[in-house]
């Protein structure tokens, strides 16, 4: 099954970032994409998620043009759908961090999985308040807020950037496993390689192309 599908995708700001991209994602895998800073490659993250509308070409998110849709539909794809992921973890600053998932949970309809608080190791922070969490035990819980509303497509920017390599590795196990079990897709913008490596096809963005390594 067909998740996501981009066709001759081309962008610019004040010059021209990127031209006549395409690429698909099935149910169950995951595209790195990888490349310098400056290349486009968020850019091209936000296109896909629905964020931002492309210069030129489509983005079909589960068979439907998303930049063809009405608010209400983009509203109801993005709270239900589609979970985003980023560096920067925009937790809500005054509650718990069982209170951050509460509310994606609450949303979205699902329930919290205490597995996965216990894979992502922060069972013991939990019912702590975010503020009072170390870089990396907020990036984890910003993780496990958007996972715990189960998207069926997630898009991620950086997400391990202020985790250890060995959790980070960890991180992306417990992605590619929700990703089998669940039938979902990941798109991961990433400048490490080796995380890269984890997902089933590698992009690189370069000189305003993209190609599978």
């Amino acid at each position: 099954m067909t998740l996501l599908k981009a066709t001759s995708l081309s962008h610019a700001f004040d010059y021209p970032l990127f031209e006549d991209i395409s690429l698909t994602l099935n149910a169950g895998e995951s595209i790195a994409i990888v490349g310098v800073s400056g290349s486009g490659k968020s850019t091209l993250m936000h296109i896909l998620s629905s964020l931002l509308h492309p210069l030129h070409g489509d983005v079909e998110l589960f068979g439907e043009d998303v930049y063809r849709m009405d608010d209400k539909s983009l509203v109801k794809l993005r709270r239900n759908d589609l979970g985003m992921i980023y560096q920067s973890h925009y937790l809500f600053k005054g509650f718990s961090a069982y209170e951050n998932l509460e509310v994606a949970t609450l949303l979205s309809g699902e329930t919290i999985d205490p597995v996965l608080i216990q894979r992502l190791g922060i069972e013991h922070v939990i019912h702590q308040k975010v503020t009072e969490l170390s870089g990396g035990q907020q990036q984890r819980v910003s993780i496990a807020r958007v996972m715990s509303k189960k998207p069926r497509l997630i898009f991620a920017d950086e997400p391990t950037g202020n985790l250890d390599h060995a959790t980070a590795l960890e991180v992306m196990q417990i992605f590619n496993d929700y990703l089998r079990e669940h039938k979902a897709g990941m798109i991961l913008v990433t400048h490490d390689e080796s995380l890269a490596a984890q997902c089933n096809h590698i992009y690189r963005m370069q000189n305003g192309n993209l190609k599978e390594s």
